[in-house]
């Protein structure tokens, strides 16, 4: 297997990537393909832990704009969707041969594992990929800005943001055909040209702690191996 240059890595996914092209909120096919691109990634030597969004069921920012629910519960309903993809994703893992835990922010003990740092690092050591649900545990705070604090709590080097296009570009590139594809950028350079890495608070605390995002396409196949071994396209966005 091609080597990376990371020993430790968060790879965030959308709730979406999970979906059903017919809609339906999880797409067995595409739950074993990930589990089998994570499965080479471990094969390389990296250790995983991975954050996916909820977004295929429910947001809570938007259901809250209906105006019959509040924003804290539309987001608490967001932390159980995140939940249950989380729940998937471990399975998956396991059906291809690769030891996983589920850990949630929000205590779920007849479910799965309540987070803990300590006993997170112990998992990721042994080589398990620690799959981490419920967000940050709060509300107003995205499932992005969840992924860089448990990166930085665990020590990663990298998080990888596995979203629907290869890179960070200075436009929407579906929407603007002259946007050109970013290679490498510093956190400042984004700031400044406001390009949409992660939001604000996310992106902060990426700066802040000096961790590197690396922003590449969920699609491409063996996409999440084929980005950390340099044979897929995106952006790598440094201190």
């Amino acid at each position: 297997m091609p080597e990376t240059p990371y020993r430790r890595v968060l790879v965030k996914l959308s709730g979406e990537a999970l979906a059903a092209p017919d809609g339906y909120w999880l797409h067995p096919p595409t739950l074993a393909g990930l589990a089998e691109d994570i499965a080479r990634t471990i094969a390389t030597g990296i250790q995983v832990a991975l954050v996916v969004g909820g977004g295929n069921m429910i947001r809570g920012a938007r259901i809250s704009q209906a105006g019959f629910i509040d924003r804290a519960t539309g987001d608490s309903l967001g932390m159980m969707a995140t939940v249950m993809n989380s729940l998937a994703l471990e399975t998956a893992l396991n059906a291809a041969g690769v030891q996983a835990r589920t850990m949630s922010a929000v205590s779920m003990p007849t479910i799965c594992e309540t987070f803990a740092r300590q006993p997170a690092l112990h998992h990721l050591d042994k080589g398990q990929v620690v799959v981490l649900a419920g967000g940050t545990g709060n509300p107003y705070f995205t499932t992005d800005t969840a992924a860089v604090l448990r990166a930085a709590e665990l020590r990663c080097e990298a998080v990888l943001k596995a979203t629907q296009v290869d890179g960070v570009y200075s436009a929407d590139p579906k929407k603007d055909p002259a946007a050109t594809r970013y290679d490498r950028i510093t956190h400042d350079e984004a700031i400044a040209r406001d390009l949409k890495v992660m939001d604000t608070a996310a992106f902060a605390l990426a700066r802040e702690s000096r961790l590197s995002i690396v922003v590449g396409s969920v699609h491409a196949p063996s996409s999440i191996t084929a980005i950390l071994t340099g044979d897929a396209p995106c952006t790598r966005v440094v201190p």
